[in-house]
């Protein structure tokens, strides 16, 4: 890459990581929600209990990179009115919504209060460990998951296993093993209502929200804080849902998750959509990944003793390898759209 190349690659970055910053802001603040209908600064101040300064520039802000719109900025700065068009809804206000992206701001910053932590991890080959990540990016991974999770898990991730899913209309079990905050627990819960459905993590934090989550849905999913490696009791359907790159111990998880399994159970895993092969330049999705990678899913992993360490990036192979390891007879790549994430089923 030449140098002007270079330079013009970091100040996007720049910007981008600065407009990042302002749209998590928003979030935390509640000011998108406010402006599902029109306001000026002075009625977003009022309403939203900020400062009317800050709310002008934070407004100006929005407008200026795209994210909010402005009636007429031509008009004097006070009466000038901001508002939200239904895709900026989608992207900022609605947690459902496939196009709701906005929660990557929350994950940045959550990663941006380690970095000391991981810069000493990187002398000393040591982690982070995931609870040090905090609330901020707990909830932003689960906000960026839960469109995914509670309408594409359940409405076609699942039909690469139509036996199993044919079992679950009866009845049965399922364990959502790295369930995080819940919300695909939830939806298979729901998509289920005669199966038991069983969410486990090993962060303590996560599966209390996991079930106030359930609580306030009025779900009748059930969250355990216990770790892959001991997944409890028997199921005819384990998912491991963004979570397997992340397993310190993934063949000791993978190996647990098969013993549990019934006759003609199954595993199903989601998990990053990367390259085949290492390659540079990488497309925006390698990029995105490997970058998760050094911020967060490395050093999380590398937290614990002899880790695996294998980062955001679990290419195919190593997914097949690991599930050999464990002694799955089958793993098939489902040709699935999932979107973000590739699908395997191990049987």
């Amino acid at each position: 890459m030449d140098a002007p190349a270079l330079e013009d690659r970091l100040i996007e970055s720049a910007i981008g990581s600065l407009e990042l910053i302002a749209v998590h802001l928003g979030r935390v603040l509640g000011l998108y929600e406010l402006l599902q209908h029109p306001r000026t600064s002075t009625e977003l101040a009022e309403d939203g209990a900020i400062d009317d300064r800050y709310a002008r520039e934070w407004l100006e802000q929005q407008a200026v990179a795209g994210f909010v719109n402005v009636d007429d900025p031509a008009l004097p700065w006070d009466r000038r009115r901001y508002s939200l068009d239904d895709t900026q809804k989608a992207v900022f206000v609605t947690p459902d919504h496939p196009l709701h992206v906005s929660p990557l701001a929350d994950m940045v910053i959550g990663a941006s209060e380690v970095v000391g932590k991981v810069a000493r991890s990187f002398r000393t080959g040591g982690g982070v460990p995931y609870a040090d990540y905090g609330p901020i990016f707990r909830s932003g991974q689960a906000g960026i998951n839960r469109p995914a999770f509670t309408t594409d898990l359940v409405e076609s991730w699942i039909d690469a296993i139509p036996d199993v899913v044919a079992r679950l209309e009866q009845g049965g079990r399922i364990a959502d093993v790295g369930c995080g905050e819940g919300w695909s627990t939830i939806a298979l819960a729901n998509r289920f209502p005669n199966a038991e459905v069983l969410g486990i993590d090993n962060d303590r934090s996560s599966i209390e929200a996991a079930r106030a989550h359930a609580l306030d849905m009025g779900s009748r999913a059930r969250f355990q804080q216990v770790g892959a490696a001991d997944v409890p009791g028997e199921f005819d359907l384990v998912v491991i849902l963004e979570a397997l790159h992340d397993m310190a111990h993934p063949v000791e998880s993978l190996t647990a998750v098969r013993r549990s399994l019934s006759d003609g159970g199954a595993v199903l895993v989601a998990d990053e959509k990367v390259a085949e092969e290492f390659g540079a330049i990488g497309d925006q999705l390698e990029r995105m990944m490997y970058g998760w990678s050094v911020a967060h899913c490395l050093p999380a992993s590398m937290a614990e003793p002899d880790s695996a360490a294998i980062g955001t990036v679990l290419r195919p192979r190593h997914v097949e390898q690991l599930a050999r390891e464990a002694g799955f007879g089958t793993v098939k790549r489902s040709d699935i759209d999932a979107g973000f994430f590739s699908l395997y089923v191990m049987r």
